[in-house]
């Protein structure tokens, strides 16, 4: 895909000897005669780098590279003349990325260019690797949803949004019953691909604002925002009963039932978030005491 450059400046033979040079170049090049021209083609078009003189009428091509950093994914490279009294340090103050001065030589243009070009790539290169470690860092690998770690730092600010807004919240922990069987039975790739099926099948109970959790193990946790207990369970129900009615097939062929028991709990005014996830915990242990494939809540 070529880059796309525009050129901003009041010369219009500037203008055509620059963009027949970087055309040879085998960039993209489109080329305005202001600064107001310029916000008007990058309101509606992708632009890789804006070369912009400084002197122009109006807006001069500092004012333009601040607001163009301010509200543009663009580099800018800025070109006065030797008499100017702006510098360098006016220019990149400015967030502009390079700064030149006239009459450009078109050699340097095009290495100025590739420099701020593989700059940009670096820039996003680095941005996307960020992100990534990002999303490791609160991702479970197996199922694609977030991990224990990534559940309590955010029960712990819904919590604190709930305190202000006086809203309810609710958790629930779902386990997997006879998983350790299954495991032995089929072993554990088939086991993490029922792990993998089942974080979908909870996910899709969900509504946009609901999150669900890999906790560990056999284990997954929602966090409900805006939800008190007795419509926790009917969502707790909705997740058991399309998981008891989904057929699974592991490799040998076999048709298998899997059941999940969950704890269904509200959090109480001013209690820990500790204390909280253990009520929730104690009402799955309640379901399977009681005989699994079903919901319990603390308290009642």
């Amino acid at each position: 895909m070529k880059t796309n450059i525009l050129i901003v400046d009041d010369d219009a033979a500037i203008r055509e000897s620059m963009q027949e040079f970087l055309e040879l170049e085998e960039f993209k090049v489109l080329s305005v005669s202001n600064a107001e021209e310029a916000i008007d083609f990058l309101k509606k078009n992708q632009v890789d780098i804006v070369l912009t003189d400084i002197i122009m009428f109006e807006m001069d091509g500092l004012e333009l590279t601040n607001l163009i950093k301010k509200e543009y994914d663009t580099d800018v490279v800025v070109m006065t003349g030797y008499t100017s009294e702006h510098s360098y340090e006016q220019a990149i103050s400015k967030g502009a990325s390079d700064f030149l001065f006239k009459p450009v030589r078109f050699e340097e243009l095009s290495l100025r260019l590739k420099r701020v070009l593989k700059e940009r790539q670096l820039s996003s290169e680095r941005s996307e690797m960020l992100r990534e470690l990002k999303k490791l860092a609160i991702t479970d690998g197996l199922t694609g949803l977030f991990n224990s770690r990534h559940f309590y730092k955010q029960l712990d600010i819904e919590v604190d949004r709930i305190k202000r807004y006086k809203h309810s919240i609710s958790v629930l922990i779902i386990d997997i019953d006879h998983f350790k069987d299954f495991n032995d039975s089929f072993g554990h790739m088939e086991g993490d691909k029922l792990l993998v099926r089942l974080g979908a099948l909870i996910k899709s109970c969900l509504r946009r604002m609901d999150t669900a959790y890999r906790y560990g193990g056999e284990e997954f946790t929602v966090i409900l925002p805006e939800t008190n207990n007795a419509d926790a369970i009917i969502v707790a129900e909705r997740i058991r009963k399309i998981i008891a009615e989904e057929t699974f097939i592991p490799s040998s062929g076999e048709k298998i039932a899997i059941t999940v028991s969950i704890g269904s709990t509200e959090y109480q005014a001013e209690e820990r978030i500790s204390t909280f996830v253990q009520r929730a915990d104690k009402a799955l242990y309640v379901s399977k005491d009681l005989g699994r494939n079903r919901i319990s809540s603390l308290p009642d």
